[in-house]
Protein backbone atom coordinates (compact mmCIF):
# COMPACT_ATOMS: atom_id res chain seq x y z
CA UNK A 1 0.00 0.00 0.00
CA UNK A 2 1.36 3.59 -1.37
CA UNK A 3 2.70 5.60 1.94
CA UNK A 4 2.81 2.65 4.39
CA UNK A 5 5.43 2.55 7.19
CA UNK A 6 8.09 -0.14 6.27
CA UNK A 7 7.91 -0.62 10.08
CA UNK A 8 4.50 -1.93 9.63
CA UNK A 9 5.22 -4.39 7.76
CA UNK A 10 7.96 -5.74 10.08
CA UNK A 11 4.99 -5.71 13.22
CA UNK A 12 2.92 -7.73 10.49
CA UNK A 13 5.67 -10.31 9.90
CA UNK A 14 6.57 -10.77 14.04
CA UNK A 15 3.40 -11.40 14.66
CA UNK A 16 2.10 -13.47 12.20
CA UNK A 17 5.77 -15.44 13.49
CA UNK A 18 4.55 -15.17 16.92
CA UNK A 19 1.12 -16.43 16.03
CA UNK A 20 2.16 -19.33 14.07
CA UNK A 21 4.64 -20.46 16.38
CA UNK A 22 2.15 -20.38 19.40
CA UNK A 23 -0.51 -22.39 17.01
CA UNK A 24 2.02 -25.12 16.44
CA UNK A 25 2.65 -25.02 20.11
CA UNK A 26 -0.85 -25.61 20.95
CA UNK A 27 -1.39 -28.07 18.74
CA UNK A 28 0.67 -30.22 20.50
CA UNK A 29 -0.64 -29.64 23.98
CA UNK A 30 0.52 -26.38 26.22
CA UNK A 31 2.22 -29.02 28.68
CA UNK A 32 4.06 -30.95 26.13
CA UNK A 33 5.46 -27.95 24.38
CA UNK A 34 6.53 -25.79 27.69
CA UNK A 35 8.09 -29.40 28.38
CA UNK A 36 9.95 -29.66 25.06
CA UNK A 37 11.23 -26.22 24.97
CA UNK A 38 12.31 -26.61 28.85
CA UNK A 39 14.76 -30.21 27.99
CA UNK A 40 15.94 -28.00 25.01
CA UNK A 41 17.07 -24.81 26.42
CA UNK A 42 18.69 -26.83 29.48
CA UNK A 43 20.28 -29.52 27.23
CA UNK A 44 24.38 -29.49 27.53
CA UNK A 45 24.39 -27.83 31.05
CA UNK A 46 23.74 -24.24 29.23
CA UNK A 47 21.80 -22.07 30.98
CA UNK A 48 19.60 -19.37 28.71
CA UNK A 49 20.36 -16.38 26.89
CA UNK A 50 18.49 -13.70 29.06
CA UNK A 51 17.41 -11.08 26.82
CA UNK A 52 16.22 -7.67 26.19
CA UNK A 53 13.66 -6.86 23.57
CA UNK A 54 13.58 -2.87 22.81
CA UNK A 55 11.21 -1.43 20.24
CA UNK A 56 9.21 1.73 20.20
CA UNK A 57 5.82 -0.27 19.01
CA UNK A 58 4.25 -2.15 21.11
CA UNK A 59 2.62 -4.93 18.44
CA UNK A 60 6.19 -5.25 17.34
CA UNK A 61 7.61 -5.72 20.97
CA UNK A 62 4.39 -8.22 22.30
CA UNK A 63 5.10 -9.89 18.98
CA UNK A 64 8.72 -10.86 19.31
CA UNK A 65 8.47 -11.58 23.43
CA UNK A 66 6.20 -13.52 22.51
CA UNK A 67 7.71 -15.19 19.41
CA UNK A 68 11.07 -14.97 21.96
CA UNK A 69 9.13 -17.00 24.74
CA UNK A 70 8.87 -20.02 22.03
CA UNK A 71 12.84 -20.17 21.29
CA UNK A 72 15.11 -22.71 22.72
CA UNK A 73 17.94 -21.20 24.66
CA UNK A 74 15.94 -18.12 25.31
CA UNK A 75 15.02 -16.29 28.37
CA UNK A 76 12.99 -12.86 27.92
CA UNK A 77 13.69 -10.99 30.79
CA UNK A 78 12.75 -7.66 29.88
CA UNK A 79 11.14 -5.03 27.14
CA UNK A 80 11.68 -1.69 26.95
CA UNK A 81 9.64 0.86 24.56
CA UNK A 82 13.06 3.19 23.86
CA UNK A 83 16.65 3.59 24.37
CA UNK A 84 16.95 5.26 27.76
CA UNK A 85 14.73 2.63 29.45
CA UNK A 86 17.21 0.02 27.55
CA UNK A 87 19.80 1.08 29.10
CA UNK A 88 18.06 0.99 32.76
CA UNK A 89 16.72 -2.48 32.03
CA UNK A 90 20.58 -3.23 31.24
CA UNK A 91 21.57 -1.42 34.35
CA UNK A 92 18.93 -3.30 36.72
CA UNK A 93 18.73 -7.04 35.10
CA UNK A 94 22.51 -7.45 33.26
CA UNK A 95 20.89 -9.10 30.72
CA UNK A 96 23.43 -10.97 28.25
CA UNK A 97 21.77 -9.46 24.94
CA UNK A 98 19.62 -6.86 23.81
CA UNK A 99 17.41 -7.10 20.74
CA UNK A 100 17.48 -3.22 19.89
CA UNK A 101 15.59 -1.30 17.38
CA UNK A 102 17.12 1.66 15.85
CA UNK A 103 14.46 4.25 15.25
CA UNK A 104 12.59 5.15 18.17
CA UNK A 105 11.65 8.40 19.87
CA UNK A 106 14.06 10.03 22.89
CA UNK A 107 16.90 7.59 22.71
CA UNK A 108 17.22 6.04 19.40
CA UNK A 109 19.13 2.11 19.09
CA UNK A 110 22.40 3.62 18.06
CA UNK A 111 22.80 5.67 20.62
CA UNK A 112 21.66 3.22 23.42
CA UNK A 113 24.18 0.56 22.23
CA UNK A 114 27.06 2.74 22.02
CA UNK A 115 26.02 3.49 26.05
CA UNK A 116 25.33 0.18 27.12
CA UNK A 117 28.40 -0.97 24.96
CA UNK A 118 30.73 1.62 27.16
CA UNK A 119 28.92 0.96 30.37
CA UNK A 120 27.52 -2.25 30.55
CA UNK A 121 30.39 -4.22 28.09
CA UNK A 122 29.02 -7.37 29.63
CA UNK A 123 26.08 -7.34 27.94
CA UNK A 124 25.78 -7.97 24.16
CA UNK A 125 23.65 -5.92 21.43
CA UNK A 126 22.05 -7.37 18.46
CA UNK A 127 20.25 -4.91 15.96
CA UNK A 128 16.22 -6.03 15.41
CA UNK A 129 14.94 -3.50 12.99
CA UNK A 130 13.07 -2.89 9.49
CA UNK A 131 16.14 -1.16 8.08
CA UNK A 132 18.75 -2.18 6.12
CA UNK A 133 20.22 0.39 4.67
CA UNK A 134 24.20 2.06 4.81
CA UNK A 135 22.96 4.74 6.87
CA UNK A 136 21.27 2.43 9.57
CA UNK A 137 23.78 -0.73 9.04
CA UNK A 138 27.32 1.16 9.45
CA UNK A 139 26.30 3.56 12.76
CA UNK A 140 24.76 0.65 14.46
CA UNK A 141 28.19 -1.68 14.26
CA UNK A 142 30.39 1.12 15.20
CA UNK A 143 28.44 1.59 18.10
CA UNK A 144 29.50 -1.58 19.28
CA UNK A 145 26.36 -3.86 18.32
CA UNK A 146 27.79 -7.27 17.07
CA UNK A 147 24.81 -8.40 15.19
CA UNK A 148 22.19 -6.90 13.01
CA UNK A 149 18.92 -8.87 11.65
CA UNK A 150 15.52 -7.41 9.99
CA UNK A 151 12.80 -8.22 10.98
CA UNK A 152 11.85 -10.99 8.45
CA UNK A 153 13.97 -13.17 10.47
CA UNK A 154 12.67 -16.38 11.47
CA UNK A 155 13.18 -18.30 15.00
CA UNK A 156 16.11 -20.32 14.08
CA UNK A 157 18.04 -16.67 12.64
CA UNK A 158 17.59 -15.07 15.97
CA UNK A 159 18.90 -18.39 18.00
CA UNK A 160 21.78 -18.08 15.87
CA UNK A 161 22.49 -14.88 15.93
CA UNK A 162 22.16 -14.41 19.70
CA UNK A 163 24.36 -17.72 20.33
CA UNK A 164 26.65 -16.36 17.94
CA UNK A 165 27.66 -13.07 19.74
CA UNK A 166 27.50 -15.02 23.35
CA UNK A 167 30.21 -16.75 21.66
CA UNK A 168 32.43 -14.00 20.42
CA UNK A 169 31.07 -13.94 16.89
CA UNK A 170 28.91 -11.75 14.58
CA UNK A 171 25.54 -12.30 14.19
CA UNK A 172 24.74 -10.99 11.16
CA UNK A 173 21.98 -12.32 9.22
CA UNK A 174 23.31 -13.41 4.97
CA UNK A 175 21.90 -9.90 3.90
CA UNK A 176 24.08 -7.42 6.01
CA UNK A 177 27.00 -10.03 5.56
CA UNK A 178 26.78 -9.39 1.80
CA UNK A 179 26.04 -5.78 1.98
CA UNK A 180 29.47 -5.72 4.11
CA UNK A 181 30.88 -8.21 1.73
CA UNK A 182 30.38 -5.17 -1.16
CA UNK A 183 31.02 -1.90 0.66
CA UNK A 184 34.52 -3.35 1.69
CA UNK A 185 34.89 -4.36 -2.58
CA UNK A 186 33.87 -1.08 -3.40
CA UNK A 187 36.74 0.91 -5.08
CA UNK A 188 38.06 4.06 -2.42
CA UNK A 189 36.41 7.13 -3.22
CA UNK A 190 39.53 9.50 -5.00
CA UNK A 191 41.50 11.72 -3.18
CA UNK A 192 40.18 15.41 -3.36
CA UNK A 193 42.60 17.19 -5.69
CA UNK A 194 45.11 19.49 -3.55
CA UNK A 195 44.41 23.36 -4.34
CA UNK A 196 47.50 24.60 -5.29
CA UNK A 197 48.72 27.33 -2.59
CA UNK A 198 49.95 31.06 -3.46
CA UNK A 199 48.07 31.51 -6.22
CA UNK A 200 50.00 28.86 -8.14
CA UNK A 201 47.43 28.36 -11.85
CA UNK A 202 47.15 24.13 -12.34
CA UNK A 203 49.70 24.59 -14.97
CA UNK A 204 51.96 26.10 -12.70
CA UNK A 205 51.38 22.83 -10.30
CA UNK A 206 52.09 20.69 -13.35
CA UNK A 207 55.18 22.03 -13.90
CA UNK A 208 56.14 22.21 -10.27
CA UNK A 209 55.53 18.48 -10.22
CA UNK A 210 57.66 17.44 -13.07
CA UNK A 211 60.36 19.44 -11.49
CA UNK A 212 60.26 17.20 -8.39
CA UNK A 213 60.92 14.13 -10.59
CA UNK A 214 63.59 15.83 -11.84
CA UNK A 215 62.82 16.59 -15.24
CA UNK A 216 64.71 19.70 -17.50
CA UNK A 217 63.38 22.05 -19.14
CA UNK A 218 62.74 20.44 -22.46
CA UNK A 219 61.92 17.34 -21.09
CA UNK A 220 58.90 19.44 -19.18
CA UNK A 221 58.48 20.56 -22.76
CA UNK A 222 58.10 18.09 -24.59
CA UNK A 223 56.01 16.39 -21.58
CA UNK A 224 53.41 19.01 -21.66
CA UNK A 225 53.54 19.64 -25.88
CA UNK A 226 54.87 23.26 -25.05
CA UNK A 227 57.51 25.07 -26.46
CA UNK A 228 60.44 25.25 -23.84
CA UNK A 229 60.31 29.40 -23.86
CA UNK A 230 56.70 28.85 -22.21
CA UNK A 231 58.06 26.19 -19.48
CA UNK A 232 60.67 28.74 -18.38
CA UNK A 233 57.68 31.34 -18.22
CA UNK A 234 55.81 29.04 -15.90
CA UNK A 235 58.70 28.92 -13.56
CA UNK A 236 59.57 32.11 -13.59
CA UNK A 237 55.68 33.40 -12.36
CA UNK A 238 56.08 30.09 -10.17
CA UNK A 239 59.31 31.69 -8.70
CA UNK A 240 58.02 35.24 -8.10
CA UNK A 241 54.88 33.58 -6.60
CA UNK A 242 56.54 31.56 -3.96
CA UNK A 243 59.82 32.96 -3.17
CA UNK A 244 61.43 30.21 -4.01
CA UNK A 245 65.14 30.97 -6.09
CA UNK A 246 66.08 27.55 -7.06
CA UNK A 247 65.13 23.99 -8.31
CA UNK A 248 66.05 22.54 -4.79
CA UNK A 249 63.80 24.71 -3.12
CA UNK A 250 61.18 24.02 -5.41
CA UNK A 251 60.93 20.65 -4.80
CA UNK A 252 60.92 20.64 -1.05
CA UNK A 253 58.20 22.98 -2.05
CA UNK A 254 56.10 20.69 -3.64
CA UNK A 255 56.97 18.23 -1.03
CA UNK A 256 55.77 20.30 1.78
CA UNK A 257 52.51 21.16 0.42
CA UNK A 258 51.38 17.79 -0.85
CA UNK A 259 51.81 18.36 -4.82
CA UNK A 260 53.72 15.44 -5.14
CA UNK A 261 54.37 12.14 -3.05
CA UNK A 262 58.22 11.95 -1.95
CA UNK A 263 59.63 8.73 -3.41
CA UNK A 264 58.83 5.52 -1.55
CA UNK A 265 55.61 7.12 -0.08
CA UNK A 266 53.36 5.76 -3.02
CA UNK A 267 50.31 3.07 -1.76
CA UNK A 268 50.69 -0.43 -2.75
Amino acid sequence: MSGTDPRANGADRVADAASSQAGAAGAAGAAGAAGAAGAQRGGAGRRDARVVVVDDQTVVREGIVMLLGLLPGIEVVGAAGDGDEAVALVAQLAPDVVLMDLRMPRCDGVEATRRIRSEYPGTQVVILTTYADDESLFPALKAGARGYLTKDAGGDEIVRAVEDVLSGDAGLSPKIQRRLLERLSEPAPAPAPVEPPDGITAREAEVLGLIAEGLTNQEIARALHVSTATVKTHINNLFAKTGLKDRAQAVRYAYRHGLVQPPGSAIT
